[in-house]
């Protein structure tokens, strides 16, 4: 009886080594791929986001014949204002204008336990998608108790920063300020070339004394300042502040750096809900605060740039390559400048 060998039908190490390598070369080549996919995707809802809110501004400028003004850090966002016109009736009709949002005296004021559940309400309609950061921020209510609030990504404009502007409490050269409520004639220069919301980089709730070692800079650098008796737009305890030259003068007159950006979305309060144009895209000087205003750079995680929602209702992605003065000029309604943005 002859005996024969069975073959052996398995792989060798070799050949399974040889597997394992093409396969993770494969891989390593569509990764890249499948992550700028991704990002595509999730750079498109953000733009659809920023468009969505734009229109709900639309249509409350068409029930009122104005836009939704500010009206102050204790009281609602002009955010808020326009949730009718997001399918957010329901949740709207939970919101008393005449009441204060929050309660106690300014440099400790705290929201309300009453508005506790519109306060954390968190709508994704407001994140960039491309962000990343906890959209929840720490919060005491009135009676003590701890909580938190929702953020959010999309900031309406209060203008160039220019001059005085960035200071909200007084007529700026945007469609925002302090009681606004601004007619659509305001804006001279045109709703296709006039920025209405630009989208930022959550705060990373941190508390520092150094400056930020990670860009973009998720935390707000605090200029010291006093305003209790303000002689008019820009005035502080220290003098007029106009046009500072921001990458000189921030590293010498910050104290602290926090990052509160975009807190609440609910509250009205400039550095959680407003933006300017001052400083370009993801900007290396980190956003700087300064007597409850500031100079807000637009920031996100997209690669490149940031995006624009302008007042006609459109959107633009716009480079950090961006020519200052035209990108400035954008945030402008009314001063009769060239505003030629390149995407």
């Amino acid at each position: 009886m002859v005996r024969t060998r069975a073959k052996r039908t398995g792989f060798t190490l070799v050949e399974l080594l040889v597997v394992i390598a093409i396969i993770g070369i494969l891989v390593g080549l569509l990764l890249p791929a499948v992550q700028a996919a991704r990002e595509a995707a999730r750079r498109m809802s953000c733009s659809n986001n920023i468009r969505q809110l734009g229109l709900a501004t639309l249509n409350y400028e068409s029930a009122y014949r104005r836009l939704p003004g500010l009206m102050g850090s204790s009281t609602y966002s002009a955010q808020a204002r326009v949730l009718p016109y997001m399918e957010q009736a329901a949740l709207h009709d939970l919101v008393d204008y005449g009441r204060p949002l929050l309660v106690g005296p300014a440099f400790a004021a705290r929201f309300d336990i009453a508005v506790a559940g519109l306060v954390g309400a968190k709508f994704p309609i407001m994140l960039c998608p491309s962000d990343g950061e906890e959209p929840f921020f720490p919060v005491t209510f009135s009676d003590g108790s701890a909580g938190r609030s929702a953020g959010l990504s999309y900031m309406f404009s209060t203008g160039s920063g220019r001059g005085t502007y960035y200071d909200d409490r007084y007529e700026t050269d945007g469609m925002m300020w302090e009681r606004s409520f601004a007619r659509l004639s305001k804006c001279s220069d045109g709703t296709s070339n006039t920025v209405l919301f630009a989208e930022t980089l959550l705060g990373d709730k941190s508390m520092l004394t150094t400056p930020p070692t990670r860009m973009p800079a998720r935390v707000i650098a605090n200029w010291p300042g006093t305003t209790s008796n303000p002689a008019g737009p820009g005035w502080v305890s220290g003098g007029l502040i106009s046009n500072p030259n921001l990458s000189a003068i921030f590293p010498g007159v910050t104290n602290s750096y926090r990052g509160n950006r975009g807190e609440s979305w609910i509250r009205g309060v400039p550095f959680a809900t407003t933006i300017n144009g001052y400083l370009t895209p993801n900007s290396r000087i980190p956003d700087i605060g300064i007597h409850g205003r500031g100079f807000y750079s637009a920031r996100s995680m997209h690669s490149g740039g940031a995006q624009l929602g302008f007042l006609d209702g459109s959107v633009r992605f716009v480079s950090n390559q961006v020519e200052e003065l035209p990108y400035r000029n954008s945030f402008s309604a009314n001063g009769g400048e060239v505003a030629v943005l390149q995407d």
